[in-house]
């Protein structure tokens, strides 16, 4: 079976509004487009084999599944050679954290849900099923995804509120032996590292020369300053809504202690603006309104990577008055930091070599090679490839299943 990438219904029905819907209000799909393409979902399910006769129902189901279903009783491995799970993701989600709309709960996270199903195909050939659970507490969900993930060979976390993503996903990973996955975090940092490897590049520097300030201590800024340390950037400060994550502060949470434990060597305190004095990198993963006159406190030649959507913590107009290199998550802009430039081909490389888990080492090798495909082009209005870009899923999928056979969690 595989995730198709259309619509169920015909053109006629799905995308005109056009279809029955009783007497009453006119249909939403009348006035809004997007109403018209979500109509009966994005998705659909599709057979991979024929089913034209007795002789190919025979096969197909029974008798001839029970063949197949005796051997994998006998060898559990064969499960991946004679059934979907090597060629799928899970994508779960509690719909407590759903773009910038918060908590909206599970029905009405599965649009999004539906959306990154079809991106996971669209762009690294990858099948994923949208799975919305109809809980909140950690427990709940780690059992429920422990219980299912015999159907698959990835498990790919989406749109979960902080702090209880990080135990989530930690959990996970120690119950599960497939790939889990944070997208939020995982994904922006090694996009927004592929980005900032470029803008170094360009500028002539080295990412250890470059002190960042991150704003948004969440789960995308936690994993942001990570992967940072981890590339070898020179210094990193997170600021959440109190300012800067600091070692003397007496309120932070235990995830928070562990990031004073490893970022801010140059010690600093107090707001967020104040930390920007001076800085090369400005990161925004939080929402609200930078100041201009802490951007243009930044070191010269700073580079602004302000991925808020829809309104970027500093507006690109007003970010190009100081800046080298501007990023955004928006797709209306240059530089969009968007998360499809890796999910697909990080989880297509860990399917395919059949990975225990997605290691740092992995991630690490998605954003060069992800930084790579921009080569000779680089340009400061191309510091990171288009979604669209054919090169980007091979590319990181390479990368990924080679950096896993380098690490030992590759099985084949």
């Amino acid at each position: 079976m595989a995730a198709e990438i259309v619509n169920p219904r015909s053109d006629s029905e799905s995308r005109n509004g056009r279809t029955e819907q009783g007497k009453g209000a006119e249909p939403l799909d009348s006035f809004d487009p997007a109403f018209a393409l979500h109509r009966g979902g994005k998705m659909a399910v599709q057979a991979t084999v024929p089913i034209r006769d007795k002789d190919d129902l025979s096969l197909a189901y029974t008798p001839g599944v029970a063949k197949v279903c005796s051997a994998i009783a006998e060898q559990p491995d064969l499960v991946h050679d004679y059934t979907w799970k090597s060629q799928v993701v899970a994508v779960v989600t509690d719909g407590t954290a759903v773009l910038g709309l918060g908590d909206i709960g599970p029905e009405a996270s599965l649009p999004v849900m539906e959306g990154k199903a079809i991106l996971f195909k669209q762009f690294g050939g990858v099948d994923a099923v949208p799975i919305a659970l109809d809980c909140t507490d950690v427990d709940e969900i780690v059992e429920t995804v422990v219980r299912l993930a015999p159907s698959f060979g990835g498990v790919n976390l989406e749109d979960i509120s902080a702090p209880r993503c990080f135990e989530i996903e930690k959990r996970l990973q120690e119950r599960l032996d497939i790939p889990v996955f944070h997208d939020d975090q995982h994904g922006t940092a090694v996009v927004s590292l592929a980005a900032l490897r470029n803008a170094a590049r360009l500028s002539g520097r080295t990412l250890g020369e470059l002190r960042a300030v991150i704003s948004g201590a969440g789960a995308a800024g936690v994993a942001i300053a990570k992967m940072l340390i981890e590339a070898g950037i020179g210094d990193v400060a997170v600021a959440d809504r109190k300012g800067v994550v600091s070692r003397d502060r007496e309120d932070l949470t235990p995830i928070k202690a562990e990031l004073a434990s490893f970022t801010n060597k140059a010690g600093l305190s107090g707001s967020l603006e104040s930390a920007l004095a001076g800085a090369d990198v400005f990161i925004g993963v939080s929402g609200g309104t930078v100041p201009e006159p802490a951007v243009a406190s930044m070191a010269e030649g700073a580079f602004v990577f302000a991925m808020a959507n829809p309104d970027p913590e500093v507006h690109p107009e007003i970010a190009h008055k100081y800046a080298a290199v501007v990023a955004t998550g928006r797709s209306d802009f240059p530089n969009q930091i968007n998360n499809v430039l890796a999910f697909p081909g990080i989880f297509a490389g860990a399917l395919q070599v059949r990975a225990s888990r997605i290691t740092e080492g992995m991630k690490l090798a998605a954003a060069e090679a992800l930084a790579a495909v921009v080569g000779d082009d680089l340009a400061a209005d191309y510091v990171i490839p288009s979604p669209f870009d054919e090169r980007v899923a091979p590319a990181v999928t390479a990368a990924v299943a080679a950096a896993a056979r380098a690490e030992g969690v590759a099985r084949r």
